[in-house]
């Protein structure tokens, strides 16, 4: 009968990429299945006009985010549009001047806010900012936000 040892430094090498395989399995589960605390509870970062907002975007896109993404946010303004769907509302500001608009994703437990929202009502709303951008297609800025709810 033949036997084959396997080498104590390849065991140990064979129990640390095991460890190291565990580690990231763990990790990736984490991120999968993390839960963000509902907007509405969260205190807010800062608390801006939607029209002032965007034109701090337009004047500098680069700093803009580096002040804002991420962070949770109270922006106050007026309702331009409302897109519905089954499962997502989305609010838009927007500057007539420009054309450059704010764009909100409501967080499934305060859809029902947003569907009550009209066109031309003053609002105050409550998200995490994602970023500003330039549409190349749209030739203009918009800011994006998620996980919003209505600022009570």
């Amino acid at each position: 009968m033949l036997r084959t040892k396997i080498s104590k430094g390849y065991k140990k090498w064979m129990i640390a990429g095991l460890a190291v395989l565990i580690a990231g399995g763990a990790f990736i589960w984490y991120i999968f299945t993390e839960k963000f605390t509902d907007t509405e509870k969260v205190k807010a970062d800062y608390t801006v006009k939607a029209i002032d907002f965007i034109k701090e975007f337009q004047s500098d896109m680069k700093l803009a985010n580096s002040k804002y993404s991420e962070k949770i946010i109270v922006v106050e303004g007026i309702v331009s549009k409302v897109e519905m769907a089954d499962t997502t509302a989305n609010i838009k500001i927007i500057d007539s001047t420009s054309g450059a608009y704010i764009i909100f994703d409501f967080q499934q437990q305060h859809l029902a806010e947003a569907r009550q929202m009209k066109e031309g009502d003053l609002v105050s709303i409550k998200g995490s900012c994602s970023n500003g951008a330039f549409s190349n297609i749209l030739e203009t800025e918009y800011i994006t936000f998620k996980r919003c709810a209505v600022n009570k």
